[in-house]
């Protein structure tokens, strides 16, 4: 299945041109700072609005809040390293060419692309981190979603990806994060939950002190035998003392 569109008369392709020659009509400072914002600064923005995330929730929620929400923001990443590879083979068996490879006329803002077109890896990967912390944290995961559409409309803009190719991406992305939140978030809640209860670094998953155990669990932890029922916790020498 070579390309997915090479007709001019094609939406994808006609919008491909519309967006692309945004390029042609901007200074040249504005496409470098596009090049720079769709190749490297979306997911810049996307590890910083992650580490907001992460220092609110462990601030202001409750521990069960934490825990859920950090374990939302572990998922994230791993998320997008499993869209990506989901999007190896999806990438062989299109093969579909870069865009400037088929039409002419295209502004290239970044040069050396040789790999194929269909789905976009940059769309896929800020998409699926996007819904990650869309998991994590409604508030934070909707900035995150702005991110990602702003990073589709620079994928296209800098011509080097179809529209197509992005929204692709974006169901890719979209799919593997909730489609496997479920059991990612069943595997990784015990896991931060046993961060947060660790002494040396439970602060990664809530401020403060960390999860104590019960007075219960202590004494049954130093091998202290709990009181018999109607012993009174006394010895035999209270008992006598009181009679």
């Amino acid at each position: 299945m070579a390309g997915l569109a090479l007709d001019g008369s094609n939406p994808d392709v006609s919008l491909l041109y519309d967006i692309n020659g945004l390029a042609k009509a901007s200074p040249p400072w504005f496409d470098r700072v596009m090049e720079f914002v769709g190749e490297y600064g979306i997911m810049l923005g996307m590890v910083l609005v992650g580490l907001w995330c992460w220092w609110s929730v462990r601030r202001r929620g409750t521990v069960e809040d934490s825990v859920t929400a950090v374990a939302g923001l572990v998922w994230a990443p791993l998320a997008a390293g499993i869209a990506l590879l989901v999007n190896i083979p999806i990438r062989g068996f299109v093969e579909r060419p870069r865009p400037f490879n088929d039409h002419d006329g295209l502004e290239v803002l970044v040069a050396g692309k040789t790999d194929f077109s269909f789905v976009s890896d940059h769309a896929t990967m800020a998409m699926a981190i996007a819904v990650g912390l869309f998991v994590a944290n409604r508030k934070f995961g909707l900035a995150a979603l702005a991110l990602a559409l702003v990073e589709g409309l620079c994928r296209v803009y800098m011509g080097v990806h179809y529209p197509t190719d992005v929204i692709g991406g974006f169901a890719l992305g979209t799919a593997v994060a909730l489609l496997l939140a479920p059991l990612a978030m069943a595997l990784l809640t015990p896991l931060v939950t046993a961060v947060s209860r660790s002494g040396r670094v439970g602060f990664l998953v809530r401020s403060g002190k960390p999860l104590e155990a019960s007075a219960d669990d202590r004494g049954r932890a130093l091998g202290i035998p709990e009181p018999r029922p109607g012993s009174g916790g006394g010895g035999a020498g209270e008992k006598d003392l009181a009679a």
